[in-house]
């Protein structure tokens, strides 16, 4: 896993679940991008109708190296 600890040459998608407040409950950041979309429609679709109500938000975003993925992410390469 030394390649987690410094950049790549590929984007790193990162997969979150924040509350209202801006606190990440749930991050994955993997280098596949089908992989992560899927992660990201599950995300989606787990929120429950309060937390939708609530401001909850499931996102999905790149970055180029695994320094910008939040520590606490679940990491997939």
């Amino acid at each position: 896993m030394s390649s987690l600890l410094g950049g790549s040459a590929m984007p790193i998608w990162v997969n979150e679940q924040i509350d209202p407040c801006g606190i990440l409950h749930t991050c994955i950041a993997c280098c596949d991008e089908d992989q992560a979309q899927d992660c990201h429609e599950s995300f989606k679709e787990n929120l429950t109708d309060q937390q939708r109500s609530e401001g909850w938000t499931a996102s999905m975003r790149q970055v180029q190296s695994w320094d910008e993925v939040p520590v606490n992410a679940l990491k997939l390469d």
